[in-house]
C-alpha cells in the first residue's frame, strides 16, 4: 500500500520567532505540559513544589520536549474558576525556577488572562498559550502584541464550565476556521506576528467533532501558522477503547500518529518519550515517501 497516495508530506514549514531566534518546523516540535494545578484531569497535585516542578521539567526536557507548557489553572469540562491573584502564586514562582534552571528551554505560559500573561512573560516565559483564543479577555490581543512574543491561539466553543453542554456546529472544520480567519486577522491588526493555532481538541466539542477536526488539520495550513495538537489522554480517547485517562498513552500515540501524517507541527503532551518516538518513526515515513 503505497501511503503517498493519502499523504503527500509536503506541507509548508511555518517560522516563527521565539526570543530573538526562528524556530523552524522541519521537524515536529513538543510541548511538554506541567500542570502546577491541584485539580486538572491527568496529573492535578502531582508538581505543587519547586523541586517536583523541577523534576518534572528535566524529565521533559531529557524525554525530548523543547518547550515546557505551564498551566495554573485546570481548564477541564467544570474546572473551578480560581482569582488572579491565586493564579499568579501557582504559575509565576513555576516560570522563574524553571527559567532559572533551564535557561534554554522555551516556556509557555497557559493563561487567558492578559495581565497574568504579561508577568509570565516579565519573569521568563517566552510563548503566551491562551486557551480562549481571545475570547475570555478582551484586552489579551493588544497586551501579546505590545510583548511581541508568539501566542497560541485556540479555539473553544464557550467556557471551560459550560463548554461540552451539546456543542453544535453546522460543520465543526469549516466553523472553527472561520473563528481562526476573524481572530488572526484582529492579531496581525494588534502586530501580532507569530501565531501558533491550536483546533482545540475537546474544547466544545463531541468525540465525532475532535475526529473530523483531526481528519480535516490540513486545512488549517491556510494561515501558514505552525498547528498545535493537543490530544494528549484525553476523553476523544477515553471514550472510544474504554479506559481511562491513566491508560490512554497507546490510544494517544495513535492520534498522534495521525496528528503528524495530517501536519502537525506541535504535539502537546504529558509523555515526552512516546511523543518523541512518533516523531522519529512518521519522520522515517516521510523520508521514504
Amino acid at each position: 500500500m503505497d501511503l503517498s497516495s493519502q499523504y503527500t508530506f509536503f506541507y509548508p514549514k511555518p517560522l516563527i520567532t521565539c526570543r530573538g531566534k526562528l524556530l523552524d518546523f522541519s521537524e515536529t516540535k513538543i510541548m511538554g505540559i506541567i500542570n502546577v494545578t491541584p485539580d486538572s484531569f491527568f496529573d492535578g497535585g502531582k508538581y505543587q513544589s519547586d523541586k517536583a516542578i523541577l523534576k518534572r521539567a528535566e524529565s521533559l526536557i531529557k524525554d525530548g520536549a523543547s518547550i515546557l507548557d505551564i498551566g495554573a489553572m485546570s481548564t477541564r469540562p467544570n474546572a473551578k474558576v480560581i482569582g488572579v491573584r491565586e493564579e499568579i502564586s501557582r504559575l509565576i514562582p513555576a516560570i522563574k525556577a524553571i527559567r532559572k534552571e533551564f535557561n534554554e528551554v522555551i516556556i509557555s505560559a497557559d493563561t487567558f488572562r492578559a495581565t497574568i500573561a504579561k508577568q509570565a512573560v516579565d519573569s521568563g516565559a517566552d510563548i503566551v498559550n491562551d486557551i480562549s483564543g481571545g475570547t475570555l479577555d478582551s484586552n489579551m490581543f493588544e497586551m501579546v502584541g505590545e510583548l511581541k512574543v508568539p501566542y497560541v491561539l485556540m479555539h473553544i466553543k464557550g467556557t471551560p464550565q459550560n463548554m461540552q453542554v451539546n456543542p453544535t456546529y453546522k460543520n465543526v472544520a469549516n466553523d472553527v476556521l472561520k473563528f481562526f480567519t476573524k481572530q488572526v486577522h484582529q492579531l496581525r491588526m494588534k502586530g501580532v506576528n507569530d501565531i501558533i493555532i491550536d483546533p482545540g481538541f475537546g474544547f466544545g466539542k463531541t468525540t465525532e467533532h475532535n475526529y473530523s477536526l483531526l481528519n480535516h488539520l490540513q486545512d488549517f495550513q491556510l494561515f501558514d501558522c505552525p498547528i498545535l495538537v493537543g490530544i494528549s489522554r484525553k476523553s476523544m480517547i477515553s471514550k472510544v477503547i474504554d479506559v481511562t485517562s491513566k491508560n490512554a498513552l497507546n490510544g494517544t500515540t495513535v492520534l498522534h500518529t495521525l496528528a503528524l501524517l495530517n501536519g502537525a507541527n506541535i504535539l502537546r503532551v504529558h509523555d515526552a518519550k512516546a511523543a518523541m518516538e512518533a516523531i522519529k518513526i512518521v519522520g522515517q515515513l516521510k523520508n521514504r515517501a
